[in-house]
């Protein structure tokens, strides 16, 4: 279905209403023309109004969940600063490979569905839907190398590297006491949530904690969020209704989506992933098979 300024759906840009995404669409459109691109809205992307002609795809989603919160008086303001971004960058090209990737590699988490899927089919993901892949930061462009060969890299060689430096990384924490329960959220930047790939790293490091012989809830709804319960008692159950409600409001809602998932991590010694939950709703939830057995230890 192809859509104009004139009902634009609200399907593909979660969380505006109807009239605020006509608005986001008007807006974006009105930049991109001054900035020299003659495009159309489309199921959520802006893109050339003749299939045939050359011309960039911007995607608009994470811009709704940025703006859908600010005052909708700064909108124009916020839509020509995003874009005018954007389009430089894009005329500017690709970054060029990283001279010494042993040093700039990062490894970061990325949804498979983001990714053409012929690009990523012989990639196993990290956890359901993500993706663990090789990237490089310049200035504030993140460059993902799906093909570390560019770099003169086998992928582990280049996965090496990224790990090793996602380690030194650091974090914000900021530890929230829910009904009695603590949950650690960490922060920092676009590569936060990827720090779930050295889950021990953090503990250490962030946390300052011992590897615990219970293990963890995790979540990482959004690139730029990771939150944590170290699990000691049955207070892990009110723990993960809090995670539950806060990991699918911020996937639902804030820029970088990732997962709305929570997860159990447990430590033999290396760190295993299960999935938290069989099942979830607004009015159940069903532990899944590990966690349900975990818990009973402390009946």
């Amino acid at each position: 279905m192809t859509t104009t300024t004139d009902n634009p759906s609200v399907d593909f840009l979660s969380p505006l209403t109807g009239p605020q995404v006509g608005r986001l669409v008007c807006l974006a459109l009105a930049v991109v023309r001054r900035l020299g691109y003659e495009l159309m809205y489309r199921d959520g992307v802006l893109q050339p109004t003749d299939p045939r002609a050359s011309g960039p795809i911007l995607g608009l989603s994470n811009l709704a969940r940025a703006i859908a919160h600010q005052d909708p008086a700064g909108w124009p303001q916020a839509v020509e600063r995003h874009f005018t971004d954007l389009i430089r960058r894009l005329e500017e090209g690709v970054p060029d490979p990283p001279a010494d990737p042993e040093r700039a590699l990062v490894q970061r988490l990325v949804p498979r569905a983001a990714l053409p899927a012929e690009w990523t089919a012989d990639r196993p993901d990290f956890l359901p839907g993500l993706l663990s892949v090789p990237a490089a930061e310049q200035g504030d462009v993140v460059t993902m190398f799906l093909n570390p060969s560019d770099l003169g890299l086998t992928w582990s060689a280049a996965e090496g590297f990224g790990l090793a430096n996602l380690r030194r990384r650091t974090d914000t924490v900021d530890f929230v006491d829910v009904g009695g329960v603590q949950i650690a959220a960490l922060t920092g930047d676009s590569f936060t949530a990827s720090r779930a790939l050295v889950i021990d790293a953090v503990l250490r490091d962030s946390l300052a904690i011992s590897t615990p012989p219970s293990g963890l809830l995790v979540a990482l709804p959004s690139r730029d969020l990771l939150l944590i319960h170290v699990i000691r008692d049955l207070g892990a159950i009110p723990a993960l209704g809090h995670l539950i409600n806060h990991a699918v409001r911020t996937y639902n809602q804030a820029p970088g989506p990732l997962s709305p998932d929570v997860h159990l991590v447990t430590f033999t010694p290396t760190p295993t992933w299960y999935p938290a939950t069989s099942a979830h709703s607004p009015t159940t939830l069903t532990l899944s098979p590990e966690l349900s057995a975990l818990l009973k230890e402390f009946s």
